[in-house]
This record gives C-alpha cells, structure tokens and sequence, in this order.
C-alpha cells in the first residue's frame, strides 16, 4: 500500500502522518520522487481500511492498494516514476536507469593474471566501456573446473581499476567474502545460481552498495523480481536487473535463450533498471552483437560483455568471449544504434564515430 501525498504538502505535515503511521505496526517509507511525496507501507496491510488513513490528513492525494507480491520492487511503489542507479566509479559517477545514456560492462569471465585484467580494462575503457567486469569466486558447474583466483584475484581487480579508473563489478559468493569483494567492487554482482541466496541477498543489501542481480537459470520474472525484494527490503534501492539467458528446451545451438521479452514486461512491473547480458545467454561469440543491437532495441539500460585477449586459452567461457578487436568493431556498431534511440552521450564514446555498417543500416531500416 502507498500513500500519495499531495504536490504542497508542509514538511512538518509528512512527518506527522509518518509518525501516525508508525502506530499501526507496519514500517513506512518515504520515497520523493520528481513530483510527489510517497509513504509506502510495507508489512501487513490487509487489515487497514484505506478510509482509515484517509482521515490522518486533508493532504493525502491518494492511497493505492499494491497487491502483487513484490511492494518495493513494483512500479506503484514509485507511482510509475522509474529509478535511477548511482554509481560512483573513480572517473565520474555513473547512472543506470531508463532515461540515461546505456553503460556498457566489459572484461572478462575471470580475473588470471596481472597483464591480462590490465591489458583488458585499458582496452574496453578506450572502446567505450564504463566498467570492468571480472570473476575473483567463480561459481561452476563441476568441481574440477577453474573457481577463480579469489582473493588474489581482487588485489587484481583493485590494480586494474587504478590504472584505468573504471568501476568494477565482480561476483559474491559466500557471505564469508563480502567485506574483500565490497572493498574493490562498486558494483557487487549476485550470479544467477545464488539468486535465491535469501541470506546472502540479505547480507549484500545491508552493505547499501549498488548491486547487480542476474536472473537465475530457471527463474520466472516473479521469482527473479521477490529476490530483488529482498534486498530493497534490507533499505537499499540500488538494484539493476540483469536478464543473462534461461535454460529452454534447445541447448544445442546456444548456451541459454536470452529472454528479450523480460525487457517490456520488466518495464511494466518495475522501476528497476535493466541490464542485458548476451554473453551468457548465448554462449557463443558471434551471437553476442546481433543480441545486444535487439536488447538495446527492446530498451535496455546497460549491456555486460565478455572481452578477453585470447578467448581460445581463457581459463573459463571462452567460446562466448569477444576479442578485443571485435569489442571494439561492437561498440563502433552499438554507438550509430544507441544514438538513434537517444540512448547514448559523446562521453560514452571517446572513438571516431564509423561512417556505418551493413549489419546496422540494415537495423536501423526495419
């Protein structure tokens, strides 16, 4: 439930009706966004009369009953205004959000050594990108498979951002790493196999960190959104989406099916912002343009790219990786698509703007 306050309504008049609300023994909280003031319910509302809360003030514009599950998440919850994601990286700070300039995410599966984050980061930055990406704790399928460096890996990451002064966003797996990923990531990544981690949601979201969450393998949208739930719930709103494919029937020709419909659907349930990683999805390098011009397309906020040097002796995922020469040749092709959809800024692109290609007039012509 949302109480809507009226566009006039005294300081002195919110805190009072914050103060009345408090009595009824469910937590309120206040949401500003450009044109109106919000006090959102949350806890057990099924027992209060709206009448009732009508009476608390002649300044209450409205009250909304949220009956989906998800009360933060949703998009009542902020009266339809979409949110914005800050994050402050060593450059400038950066927003994710709906009405801003896409952010690209690039780097590789996993941090391996020293050069190789390094040659990376300075690479993606001069193609365009704002943040590195880089897995210290790599959650795999088989045991014998390479985990990642851990904490080594990090120091990595900390030198890697130095050098460059891109964010970086890496994965958390374990409550026990936090505060070593918190110290180096601007961006804690929560992958998609512990996106029903409750305790760990719950832990990563008490840090108030920007936090990026990635739809699990066999997830519905409810499902995915009830996890970002938690951690709004833990009064950290700083969560982007991130749709990285989901397991159907076909595995044969890609890794996952990269969900492009969640991005609509995601727009009418939440004011969350959405990122679209093509990598995971597909599984396979030559897929990762033509799914990233469809996601940006769709309307999404953000794309996360895998990029490593030599993609054929990557220690994990190489098939899906980009080169770096054709992350390059990729952000040439996204910056003529993001400018048509008014979703790109010259600081996003310190490059010479190519004249065009065939792949993008041909998109641009549909």
């Amino acid at each position: 439930m949302i109480i809507v306050m009226k566009l006039e309504t005294p300081s002195g008049e919110i805190d009072r009706v914050f103060e009345q609300l408090c009595s009824h023994k469910i937590s309120p909280k206040i949401c500003q966004n450009q044109h109106k003031v919000i006090i959102g319910l949350v806890g057990d509302t099924a027992e209060i009369d709206p009448k009732q809360l009508q009476n608390l003030s002649p300044f209450i514009e409205q009250i909304i009953r949220v009956n989906k599950p998800f009360k933060r998440t949703s998009l009542e919850f902020r009266y339809g205004e979409v949110s914005e994601v800050v994050v402050s990286t060593p450059n400038q700070p950066v927003i994710f959000g709906q009405n801003h300039p896409l952010v690209v995410v690039a780097g590789p599966c996993s941090v391996e050594n020293e050069e190789m984050i390094v040659e990376t980061a300075k690479r993606v930055k001069a193609a365009g990108a704002q943040f590195l990406r880089g897995g210290a704790y790599k959650p795999r399928t088989s045991p014998y498979a390479f985990q990642g460096h851990g904490e080594s890996a990090l120091e990595l990451l900390a030198r890697a951002k130095e050098a460059t002064g891109l964010g970086i966003i890496t994965e958390v797996m374990d409550t026990a790493d936090l505060d070593k990923v918190a110290q180096v990531a601007d961006v804690i990544q929560i992958g998609a196999r512990n996106m029903q981690n409750f305790s760990l949601l719950k832990k990563v979201g008490a840090t108030g960190k920007p936090v990026l969450l990635k739809r699990g393998l066999a997830a519905t949208i409810e499902d995915w959104l009830m996890s970002a739930e938690y951690i709004l719930a833990e009064d950290n709103p700083n969560v982007i989406l991130c749709e990285r494919g989901i397991r159907t029937f076909d595995r044969q020709y890609t890794r996952n099916t990269l969900d492009i419909s969640a991005i609509p659907v995601l727009r009418s349930l939440t004011h969350l912002p959405i990122m679209i990683d093509p990598s995971h999805a597909t599984g396979k390098s030559e897929f990762v343009l033509p799914m990233t011009m469809a996601a940006i397309a769709a309307g999404a906020d953000s794309m996360m790219i895998e990029v490593h040097p030599n993609p054929a002796k990557a220690l994990s995922d190489g098939p899906q990786s980009l080169t770096l020469e054709a992350f390059d040749q990729l952000m040439k092709e996204m910056v003529v698509l993001g400018k048509f959809f008014g979703r790109w800024s010259h600081n996003n692109y310190p490059l010479t703007i190519p004249k065009t290609t065939t792949r993008v007039a041909t998109t641009m012509s549909i």
